[in-house]
């Protein structure tokens, strides 16, 4: 099985698409006064930015070529659940629903331990949780982690992802130049 851990912001939702759910919340509460005003209550479609279009059609390209399934790392899967997430992903014009999201470090327990570490940084804990789905799902034989976070081992003390591409420009990232390239070579 291969498997792209995906983030969402600063890889497919960019940072001309930040701010957008504000708009879209300020929208749907005009048209449903009577709504919560719980932004969690809205539907997925409000509660999100916008992908980037051209990042879809490469993240498209890259599933179709590959046959990779997505793993969603983002925090926004602390906001939605992965039926909410595939829906989403659907609307938005992606391929593939999302098979499964990283496991959430607050959850892990004491027998987590060897894998529980620096949990202070985001870098490191989106690490960790990444590695534990690894380690629970030994089915998958290739894999990469696309983030705008820095989850190298060189920059992390060398605790971090062998199989890791950053996507360090805001309003590129998987539309970077070499990116696609580079997911590709892990994927294949």
């Amino acid at each position: 099985m291969k498997v792209i851990f995906l983030d969402n912001d600063g890889v497919i939702c960019l940072f001309h698409n930040w701010g957008g759910r504000t708009k879209k919340w300020s929208k749907y509460r005009s048209a449903n006064p009577e709504a919560s005003n719980d932004l969690a209550d809205a539907p997925v479609e409000i509660r999100f930015d916008n992908f980037d279009k051209k990042a879809i059609e490469i993240l498209n390209e890259i599933l179709e070529e590959t046959g990779a399934e997505i793993v969603v790392s983002s925090d926004w899967k602390l906001h939605a659940t992965l039926e909410e997430l595939g829906d989403y992903y659907e609307a938005q014009g992606i391929i593939k629903r999302p098979i499964a999201i990283t496991p959430n470090m607050h959850e892990f327990n004491a027998t987590d331990n060897d894998l529980y570490v620096w949990k202070s940084w985001s870098e490191r804990k989106r690490i960790v949780e990444i590695k534990k789905y690894l380690k629970l799902h030994p089915e998958i034989t290739h894999w990469v982690a696309v983030d705008d976070l820095n989850m190298s081992p060189k920059y992390n003390s060398g605790f971090g992802l062998k199989n890791f591409i950053l996507t360090p420009i805001c309003n590129e990232g998987i539309k970077q130049c070499g990116i696609k390239d580079k997911i590709l070579e892990m994927l294949n």
